[in-house]
């Protein structure tokens, strides 16, 4: 395949992925994605699925049932048909089908308390975060409202240290269109505590703050959308960060009379452990919240 057509491809995926992303909860319709791309049914299909490795209807279906895995631990005050219904289910008997299939127990058990055991055997799969001591009990928040914002990045599948090379090649971005002013961010639209590592998605993004006219880009670019966050600014080393997440829906959001949205959290860097010689980092972490 082309460079060309391999990048153009690349981009269609991103644009597709970041749309399901952001239209979750409503009813996602494939011919129109493929319409919307210029593309037959069958060109758009094989694409996406030489892209992302699944079909897109797998998908659509993965992400639903993710974010609903989400706001089913911190939206204490949503019934399980609300749940579903924000995630792009009309039948609350499918979802709780689909849900039970994909992590082993209904809807209601998990919301009692069943996904602990299955996020902590996610955190135990990772050689770093099952060692990590970081105990973030005393951690603060400071609520704020972020306003839109334009990311360049690179799609990573797998929450692994291999991210390290998507952040080299963001640098490399970065530093070819001499951009000086500028955040690292680092997107988790799959959230790692629900979902296994190597099927996570993250995001390696930048936000170039001064007005630059960028060279053709090779990279894809979105919104991250204005939102309401709860913030924890900490400092670790590789591995604390999924402690970090975990403690954060799972302790944190339930008693804090806030509730979570499908929007995804992220990490903004001050010192970026995946591009840190000693392998710590400095971080704002964005929680995703509104008001019950």
């Amino acid at each position: 395949m082309k460079k060309d057509t391999m990048q153009i491809h690349s981009q269609i995926a991103n644009s597709v992925m970041y749309y399901i992303y952001q239209h979750i909860a409503t009813n996602i319709n494939v011919d129109e994605l493929a319409k919307m791309h210029s593309l037959s049914k069958f060109h758009f299909h094989r694409i996406f699925k030489e892209q992302i490795g699944m079909n897109i209807y797998e998908t659509i279906k993965s992400i639903r049932l993710q974010k609903a895995a989400n706001l089913l631990l911190t939206n204490t005050h949503s019934t399980i048909t609300e749940i579903a219904n924000q995630c792009g289910y009309s039948s609350q008997t499918s979802f709780i089908r689909a849900f039970k299939e994909r992590f082993e127990v209904s809807p209601k058990v998990w919301r009692k308390g069943g996904f602990k055991n299955y996020s902590n055997q996610i955190l135990q799969s990772s050689p770093t975060a099952s060692l990590s001591l970081a105990d973030y009990s005393l951690l603060e928040p400071k609520i704020i409202k972020t306003e839109d914002q334009v990311a360049y990045y690179v799609r990573h599948k797998g929450y692994n240290y291999e991210i390290k090379k998507s952040w080299q090649k963001l640098q490399a971005w970065v530093y070819g269109n001499n951009i000086t002013e500028y955040k690292e961010i680092g997107i988790y639209h799959d959230n790692p505590i629900v979902t296994p590592l190597k099927e996570c998605y993250y995001i390696a993004a930048t936000v170039p703050l001064s007005k630059t006219k960028l060279q053709k880009s090779v990279l894809s670019s979105f919104t991250i959308p204005a939102g309401l966050y709860a913030t924890f600014e900490v400092k670790g080393k590789y591995g604390d960060i999924l402690k970090l997440i975990q403690w954060a829906y799972h302790e944190w959001l339930p008693k804090s009379g806030f509730e979570t949205t499908t929007q995804p959290s992220y990490t903004e860097f001050y010192t970026n452990h995946f591009l840190s010689d000693k392998g710590e980092f400095h971080v704002k972490y964005f929680l995703p919240i509104q008001l019950i």
